[in-house]
């Protein structure tokens, strides 16, 4: 089991809140407690060991328990950790009847915490780290697996007007800005020469597919950012929205779908992988199952094009953990598990030309 990393145990959980990150708790009690309504101290504050990008905190009162996200101090990025559109993009979607946290405010005031945060309800039930769902039967796990492509496909059925986020991002040309986007971050945060990762970042852009219908499209659609009833196989609530905006919803389909052509890593680490399961016997659908079921409820096609959407994912996934390493390199990651994640690159990137190939490119 060594340099195995247990996502569960590294993720999961929360802990001590680190100096760095810390805020005046009674300064924060006296704010909530004149913002929302029944909110009464004493709080109690510590850290969740996810939420990387953005801190996140459980804040916890007598009657009930919250979750605060906030924007990391510091100098930052001007895009970055733009924690107001979470905070939109949730409150509309709850608004909609979508299974999304309740949201109870937005602080955009420095001087509360140091930084912007708000403050959402905690939804308590459970997370699955691990896309082969371990410690339940064959039929609660089948039933995981359609109650995520039923609310993935039910989040790219709304119209962004018709629920207030029209104007929550450029409607057009979602793909070729992301390739532009991850092959600067690529370029900017190279650490080493990877001959695929120079192949995809020169054929993607010449070979995008025709646009889809703009929806709301979370960025990061996964098993471990859901939370799911305890004992049922229903999803009560989808997290981690600090990707989402207006752009291809079958991009974002196929970014989940990633799981069944995951390349594994040898020592048990690395993003969640079916590959060298015998999915039948657990009882998880073929990807050609679960496609369908998106298709039938979306009325997108996605087997047409995809060879190239996974080609773009895997490059795109690539490229995030790239930047990772690139901050490594400078000293500002301090990520305990940053070693891990750059190992997968490069099996990353030749997954990735491998599906250019399958479209078509050469070489």
């Amino acid at each position: 089991m060594s340099g195995r990393i247990d996502r569960q145990e590294a993720f999961s959980g929360t802990k001590e809140v680190p100096a760095a990150l810390s805020f005046d708790r009674e300064r924060l009690q006296s704010y909530l407690e004149s913002e929302i309504a029944d909110f009464e101290g004493p709080v109690e504050v510590r850290q969740f060991k996810g939420g990387q990008s953005n801190p996140t905190y459980l804040v916890a009162t007598p009657g009930r328990d919250y979750v605060l996200r906030r924007k990391p101090p510091g100098k930052l990025l001007p895009s970055a950790h733009a924690i107001d559109r979470e905070y939109r993009v949730m409150s509309a979607l709850g608004a909609a009847g979508f299974p999304v946290p309740k949201t109870f405010l937005l602080c955009e005031a420095e001087g509360v915490i140091g930084t912007a945060f708000y403050v959402m309800e905690k939804v308590n039930g459970r997370i699955v780290w691990e896309p082969s769902v371990p410690g339940v039967d064959t039929t609660e796990r089948s039933a995981i697996y359609r109650a995520m492509n039923e609310t993935l496909a039910r989040l790219h059925r709304y119209e962004p007007d018709a629920i207030g986020l029209g104007d929550f991002g450029k409607p057009e040309g979602y793909v070729a800005r992301q390739v532009a986007r991850w092959s600067k971050q690529y370029r900017a945060s190279e650490t080493e020469k990877i001959d695929e990762m120079d192949k995809l970042i020169d054929w993607l852009p010449k070979n995008l597919p025709p646009e889809n219908p703009a929806r709301v499209v979370h960025g990061d659609f996964r098993l471990d950012n859901l939370i799911l009833a305890t004992g049922q196989p229903r999803v009560l609530a989808v997290l981690d929205w600090e990707l989402s905006t207006l752009g291809d919803p079958v991009a974002d389909f196929t970014y989940h779908c990633m799981q069944w052509e995951m390349p594994a890593m040898p020592d048990g680490s690395g993003i969640g992988s079916l590959e060298g399961l015998n999915l039948a016997a657990l009882g998880i659908p073929s990807l050609d199952t679960y496609i369908g079921w998106y298709e039938a409820a979306t009325g997108f096609a996605v087997r047409d094009r995809l060879d190239f959407y996974f080609a773009y994912n895997f490059f795109r996934i690539a490229a995030i953990l790239q930047g990772i390493a690139g901050r490594v390199r400078d000293g500002t990651a301090a990520n305990e598990n940053a070693a891990a994640m750059i190992r997968q690159i490069g099996p990353l990137a030749r997954t990735a030309w491998r599906f250019a190939r399958q479209a078509g490119a050469g070489g």
